[in-house]
């Protein structure tokens, strides 16, 4: 059905394999065994049944003991946690002053606002009590003055 194509290479191996050379004999001093200084002797136990068992015998490192923790006083205690406590609230307590004090300036204002208000209408109702009847006529007379004395 479709034409070969044959204009291509043939196909190279997926895989390339890689043979591998020997290294050069390494020509340094001969190594000798040294046994260090911290091995201990080897040491041999028989059992009951009659077998050896041979090996190191391995002291084991102990932890350092657990020194004991101090104890805090029970007042130590609720002495910090009393601080904690106090700055905790000191933010509070700034604003409640301020608010307070906001508080009591406000009821000084209206109490010298009523007073100005109060005293107004009582001068008012002092300076118009005797004109309740209309506008004051005066009548002026013909007056005579003698030596000082007056006359009507």
């Amino acid at each position: 059905m479709f034409p070969e194509n044959t204009g291509h290479r043939p196909a190279e191996p997926a895989v390339t394999i890689h043979q591998p050379s020997p290294l050069a004999p390494y020509s340094a001093a001969p190594v000798v065994p040294v046994t260090p200084a911290g091995v201990p002797s080897v040491t041999s136990i028989v059992l009951p049944d009659g077998r050896v068992i041979t090996g190191y015998a391995i002291d084991h490192t102990r932890p350092e003991p657990v020194t004991a923790k101090p104890v805090v006083s029970r007042t130590a205690v609720n002495i910090a946690l009393g601080g904690i406590g106090f700055a905790a609230v000191c933010g509070g307590l700034v604003l409640l002053t301020t608010f307070i004090a906001a508080l009591a300036a406000l009821v000084q204002q209206l109490i010298i606002l009523a007073a100005v208000i109060f005293g107004g209408f009582i001068a008012i109702q002092v300076l118009t009590a005797g004109r309740e009847h209309g506008p004051t006529t005066v009548n002026i007379r013909r007056a005579v003055i003698k030596r000082n004395n007056f006359h009507s």
